[in-house]
């Protein structure tokens, strides 16, 4: 199992085989994971960054991932904490963290702020480190 955060999601939609790869290693997110993503993807193409359509097409496959939404009860307050402990003002990322610790699994994330600061709470690897066949 990992926990994958939007930008690490959508990396894999909108690589032809992206998904493919991740879904050997069971994907987890927390219910921030596709308001996040979805906002995303309509701010790159409202800015001209992806074109409409495949900025759609990334959205459906996003939606249809098999990307389990986990919401333990603890994970706003262990957020909450974590944000608080790192000196973040906001929880998003936290809840990211917060939900990999929960689960005693790794955090795939290409956000280098994000893994600086969380790495010495969580296993936390970028796209490059998924090991073959994990």
């Amino acid at each position: 199992m990992i926990v994958l955060d939007a930008g690490a999601a959508l990396r894999a939609v909108l690589r032809p085989k992206g998904l493919d790869e991740l879904l050997r290693l069971e994907p987890v997110g927390p219910p921030l994971l596709w308001s996040e993503a979805t906002s995303a993807l309509r701010e790159a193409a409202w800015r001209g960054e992806l074109p409409r359509d495949v900025a759609a097409e990334a959205h459906r496959r996003f939606m249809a991932a098999p990307i389990a939404r986990r919401a333990p009860r603890e994970l706003h307050h262990r957020a909450w904490q974590i944000a608080e402990r790192l000196g973040w003002a906001r929880t998003y990322d936290a809840e990211y963290v917060a939900l990999a610790g929960i689960l005693g699994c790794p955090l795939l994330t290409r956000d280098a702020r994000l893994r600086r600061g969380a790495s010495h709470l969580v296993e936390v690897i970028g796209p490059a480190e998924i090991p073959p066949g994990w």
